[in-house]
């Protein structure tokens, strides 16, 4: 039975595969931030070792060294903010990175961290994740149903592809139980939309229509981050679904 530790068990992710993952074929360790201080590198090193997981989920920090030292797997959550160049083109694995802004920095030092330290790794980078604790959807559905609020103002330059956090779940399950390592991006298919796009589907799909207006917000920042799932592809793993299907489910 391999042992898993899920680092930010209470996260989007976390979560996901907390429901996925089957407890007789895995045995799981699951911490969040108030079981284990991961900027406390002697707790984390004292919990490798005394637990030494077969693989580590990373969905919160850097714990590169520490899984190194016992030769676990890491398998690190990234973001589509690493790349914030202007484009119309969705990014692959291969295309230069631009991080702006200091949680994008943050995450692309977490991915450089992994790659100079460990042996046995996966990056996964995703994009707008939703379906599974507070996130978008959440937010929209709220909105709606709140009778004080009647209009919710988006960014409509913004271009990403959301993400169900169960299919993404089902993707790192398969770098769990298989033996392939590097980067790779990991989006739902469909196609990408703005976030006023996003907001609209899900207002459809709810038949919240007419509950709530989303309007074009002024002074958008332009930002583009498809990401393009090309290393799956390439490989033959089974890409996330289609995120309007997931949506809908």
């Amino acid at each position: 039975m391999k042992k898993i530790w899920i680092v930010g068990s209470l996260g989007h992710m976390g979560q996901a595969l907390i429901r996925l993952l089957d407890m007789m074929e895995y045995e799981l360790y699951e911490t969040d931030k108030d079981e284990l201080d991961i900027t406390d590198e002697h707790a984390v090193s004292l919990f490798m070792h005394r637990n030494r997981p077969d693989v580590v989920i990373n969905c919160a920090g850097n714990l590169a060294q520490s899984a190194e030292s016992i030769q676990a797997k890491l398998i690190q959550i990234s973001t589509d903010d690493v790349f914030s160049s202007a484009s119309d083109t969705p990014y692959n694995e291969f295309d230069d990175v631009n991080p702006v802004g200091l949680f994008a920095k943050s995450k692309y030092a977490g991915e450089k961290f992994v790659i100079q330290l460990m042996t046995r790794y996966v990056i996964i980078r995703s994009s707008w994740i939703y379906g599974i604790g507070k996130d978008f959807l959440n937010e929209v559905l709220e909105a709606a149903a709140d009778p004080k609020v009647s209009t919710m103002e988006l960014w409509n330059n913004d271009r990403a592809v959301p993400t169900s956090a169960a299919e993404l779940a089902r993707v790192v399950k398969f770098f769990i139980d298989n033996d392939h390592y590097g980067i790779y991006h990991a989006v739902c298919s469909g196609g990408s939309c703005t976030r006023l796009e996003f907001a609209k589907e899900i207002l459809r799909l709810a038949g919240k229509e007419d509950r709530l207006t989303v309007k074009v917000k002024d002074g958008t920042p332009e930002k583009y981050s498809v990401l393009d799932n090309m290393m799956l592809r390439l490989t033959g793993i089974e890409e996330p679904s289609g995120w309007r299907e997931t949506l809908a489910s």
